[in-house]
């Protein structure tokens, strides 16, 4: 009897590392997770590193836990897709050898960049109106901090790579990875899906610091990486000469996990960090002067808007005002089921509450800060709650908007929704309410590793397109419908109230922010 292809994926998230085997109906046969323990390390407030080495140890012992427990199973696998977070880098020396440890995404540390770019440079930047964007880029890349405040470890660096590249290579020996994989703060021209050419000296690719010689080799998602190398498969018990995939971004790989291929939807996720997303095949920024990202799918893109720290907003609300002790920012296995029960009883709005989820800047929005307006005497610690969870909504109901008139089009039909914060029916109602669309969970929570599954399905030519893919292996389980009422509410608050916040107080986000670097 011939036996069905299997594709095992590999997710790297913030809070732990997975490791699962797929059959070609989207259904996960065997499943092995490692949490990490730190998630990472924080030596200063606001950083956040570790060693990437850690990492990948974690996914060696989920294949090998695989290789225990399934090994038929893995024998079937024709190849591996792996996902992995995004922007964040690891810098290797001469001999490969890890210089420092990898400063992850959500790392708060921020470069001076007080040498100024080139006369002509900075005269183009202010004539497309890119003046603060190329700015905070400067700021927010990692090596430009690390240029400023360790020009040893500067100096060192031989290869600047994603953290992907490097589980990639530690897999098979290659530096190569999918551009998918590079979004964050690199010199990649995302509409090309290559590399800026002559980084050192082209405009936009030279205000990241980095080298060309310091980059990996390109390949487009679902070409081969390289496979499994002997002292790999010794490391990890994965069979020697497995093929490895080009995946791409754990973002991406959630969207193509929910079935959102094109822009007749959009994707929600609800994770530590929040985001809305879209593919396109034509490239459209989600917001001006915002790129769209290659997708983990051939030949797409992903316009994508991130809540920088989205639903760690929970983790920090049940840490400082819901009594428990949770010791580290990202989003862990904390049960909120005991607020979660009181959201649908409050109404729409809070009372008048509203919190603006600016836990972290944005590109275009470098100096904001959170807020929470509307206190009064009837304000509970389940209004907070709840205000936390519709700010995330309108926020991301803002971007959906801005995607709607970049696309030129009325509206999405309907939004797939993934993350830890989508295991609640409550918060997947209230986001249909604010978004007055149909909102769907699909079969698994584990859409990012479904999606790297996908593309591996794909790539081996099971499937001919991503609809025959997304067909085969995407299955709705649960959609909840905007309750008229409800949307009327949240339409007169997102309208009247919320899209007027940041302006009504980007002011006095400036002054707290020049205030705070002591500019005042």
């Amino acid at each position: 009897m011939k036996q069905e292809p299997l594709i095992l994926t590999f997710d790297f998230g913030t809070q732990s590392v997975r490791a699962s085997i797929f059959d070609a109906k989207g259904e996960c046969v065997a499943f092995a997770q490692e949490k990490y323990n730190p998630a990472y390390e924080s030596p200063k407030p606001g950083h956040a590193e570790l060693d990437p080495n850690y990492y990948y140890g974690c996914l060696c012992k989920c294949t090998k836990e695989l290789a225990k427990n399934h090994a038929e199973l893995l024998k079937q696998c024709k190849g591996i897709s792996l996902s992995c977070f995004r922007d964040t880098a690891v810098l290797l020396d001469k001999n490969n050898d890890v210089v420092r440890p990898t400063i992850l995404w959500l790392d708060q540390r921020m470069a001076k960049c007080e040498d100024k770019l080139p006369l002509l440079s900075r005269a183009a930047f202010a004539l497309v109106g890119m003046s603060e964007v190329i700015r905070v880029n400067r700021k927010r890349t990692v090596f430009n901090w690390i240029k400023e405040n360790e020009p040893e470890n500067y100096e060192k660096t031989a290869k600047y790579i994603a953290i992907s590249t490097y589980f990639i290579l530690k897999l098979t020996g290659k530096m190569v990875d999918s551009p998918s994989s590079y979004t964050g703060h690199y010199p990649i021209e995302y509409k090309k899906r290559a590399w800026y050419k002559n980084v050192e000296k082209h405009m936009q690719g030279s205000i990241f610091s980095i080298k060309q010689s310091q980059l990996c080799e390109l390949v487009q998602g679902g070409q081969i990486c390289g496979t499994i190398t002997k002292e790999a498969a010794a490391e990890t018990g994965l069979p020697e000469g497995l093929v490895l995939y080009a995946g791409g971004s754990d973002k991406s790989c959630e969207t193509l996990g929910t079935g959102v291929i094109d822009t007749s939807m959009a994707a929600i996720s609800l994770g530590t960090a929040c985001t809305i997303e879209t593919s396109t095949e034509k490239y459209v920024e989600p917001i001006p002067l915002l790129p769209a990202y290659p997708s983990v799918l051939p030949n797409h893109y992903n316009m994508d808007f991130q809540i920088y720290r989205g639903f760690w907003m929970i983790n920090w609300f049940l840490k400082e005002f819901g009594g428990r002790q949770i010791d580290d920012l990202v989003v862990t296995e904390s049960n909120p089921e005991d607020f979660n029960k009181h959201l649908l009883e409050i109404e729409p709005g809070c009372n008048g509450l509203f919190v603006q989820p600016y836990w972290g800047p944005l590109l275009d929005r470098p100096a904001v800060k959170g807020s929470i307006v509307g206190f009064t005497d009837s304000t509970t610690i389940y209004h907070v709650y709840k205000a936390i969870i519709e700010g995330i909504g309108y926020e991301l109901r803002a971007a959906r908007d801005s995607f709607e008139k970049q696309l030129k089009k009325k509206t999405f039909k309907e939004i797939r929704i993934s993350g830890g914060g989508a295991k609640s029916d409550a918060i997947c109602q209230i986001m249909a309410d604010i978004m007055n669309l149909p909102v769907t969970k699909t079969q698994t929570i584990e859409a990012s590793s479904l999606g790297a599954a996908i593309s591996g399905f794909m790539a081996i030519g099971l499937y001919k397109d991503a609809g025959e893919a997304v067909k085969a292996m995407v299955h709705p389980a649960k959609t909840f419908q905007p309750d008229p009422e409800r949307v009327k509410v949240y339409d007169l608050l997102f309208k009247s109230v919320y899209v007027k916040l940041y302006g009504s107080l980007k002011k006095v986000y400036q002054f707290i922010y020049d205030y705070q670097l002591k500019k005042i």
